[in-house]
């Protein structure tokens, strides 16, 4: 069992003490007879009237005193002491798993006096288990409070984390989603995205994705205002890898319908997918979802037109071709298919054909690769035969060994 704060013992040392009040100086100074006192407590005895010194009796030669700066330090010096052996018997006391008969206790308690702390122990039972998110489903009333608490919270950031978590943990647990896509908490959500610790942020896309189950839920999510561009902001590769790869896979869910679309490229999201797939150290993972969110894109004329006017995010694009996994090179080929063959941009297609584009589709063709990708890849090569004949006699491809990745 956790030790809690009634367990600690905290003896304070007697020179840490006012010799007037007893209790612990918070500005020590000295007399001119060698004795400390607090500040505050000396300044009134000599307010008083008073002309000698409270603890040996002696006239005082001077009411001057000087700031005791070395017995400050040594007070400071053992207060933070004493607040972090409570913090950690706190933490020790709240890491115990409350018993179900508890936890039902605690969820009758639940208000708004009491609900942080409540709210804790719960968040303890739920990371348990399985079983003890099961347990908490079945309690009436128990999400309601937690949703009502969504609808009516103010700014207390940690308070909010804490409900995040629980309602993530519980996402698969929660049949009706629509209490979370009301505008309040929505704008809760927002909150710790832009205030909370990075777990937090993690945990409340991860909760944003859990909700978006339709096509007017996503809506209701990207269309929440601030919150679309506060996911994009999210993926500044300054930004820890398991955020961005929580944003992207929270943006690709989202983003379907086509306004949506064109605001996620109007909040600059296309030049921060640029930066993962032309990074060097990018995680495989990370490219695969970047290629992806600019594939849907890619598939509005808003997408495809900022797609062509960047010819080294295009040549980014061609490099990742055969290059990182089966799935990135299908979502390359989509988009390259999109602008190059759909859209017909003759600087896009110069682009691709200058970054060596022709060579990786007539690879492909000989590849295992998927039959909607090999169709596309002919698809281009037939552009890139009108456009650069020479580049595709010049290439043997008799001599031509693929080896599978």
């Amino acid at each position: 069992m956790g030790r809690g704060r009634h367990d600690l013992h905290i003896t304070v040392p007697s020179i840490f003490r006012c010799p007037i009040s007893l209790d612990v100086m918070k500005s020590p100074v000295s007399l001119c007879t060698g004795v400390t006192y607090d500040r505050a407590c000396i300044q009134r005895w000599l307010e008083s009237g008073n002309n000698t010194c409270p603890a040996t009796m002696q006239v005082l030669q001077s009411k001057e005193f000087v700031p005791n700066r070395n017995l400050q330090r040594l007070i400071q010096i053992w207060s933070d002491s004493v607040a972090r052996r409570q913090l950690e018997a706190d933490s020790a006391a709240n890491s115990a798993v409350p018993s179900q008969d508890q936890i039902n206790l605690l969820v009758k308690q639940l208000d708004n006096n009491n609900f942080f702390s409540s709210l804790t122990k719960i968040v303890c039972f739920a990371r348990e288990s399985e079983e003890n998110r099961e347990f908490l489903a079945k309690i009436d009333g128990f999400l309601n409070a937690v949703f009502d608490f969504m609808r009516n919270v103010e700014s207390d950031v940690k308070l909010i984390e804490q409900v995040v978590e629980i309602l993530n943990l519980m996402s698969s647990k929660i049949l009706e989603k629509k209490p979370l896509l009301e505008s309040n908490c929505l704008s809760t959500i927002l909150l710790v995205l832009q205030r909370g610790s990075l777990d937090s942020q993690i945990q409340s896309i991860g909760l944003l994705k859990s909700i978006a189950v339709d096509g007017e839920s996503k809506l209701k999510i990207a269309e929440q205002e601030g919150l679309l561009q506060e996911l994009v902001k999210s993926l500044s590769k300054e930004k820890d890898p398991s955020l961005i790869e929580a944003s992207l896979s929270c943006l690709i869910e989202i983003t379907m319908a086509r306004r949506v679309k064109i605001k996620a490229i109007e909040s600059e999201t296309i030049p921060e997918l640029k930066k993962h797939i032309s990074e060097p150290n990018t995680s495989v993972s990370i490219i695969e979802k970047s290629l992806k969110l600019l594939e849907t894109l890619s598939s509005c004329r808003e997408g495809r037109v900022e797609i062509c006017h960047d010819s080294i995010l295009l040549q980014a694009i061609v490099q990742k071709v055969l290059k990182v996994s089966n799935k990135a090179t299908e979502h390359t080929v989509t988009i390259l298919w999109c602008v190059c063959y759909l859209f017909r941009d003759e600087k896009a297609q110069e682009a691709v054909v200058s970054s060596n584009g022709m060579t990786k589709f007539l690879l492909l063709m000989q590849s295992n690769c998927s039959a909607a990708v090999r169709q596309m890849s002919s698809d281009l090569l037939k552009i890139f035969r009108v456009n650069s004949k020479s580049c595709l006699s010049s290439y043997d491809t008799k001599t031509t060994h693929i080896m599978p990745f």
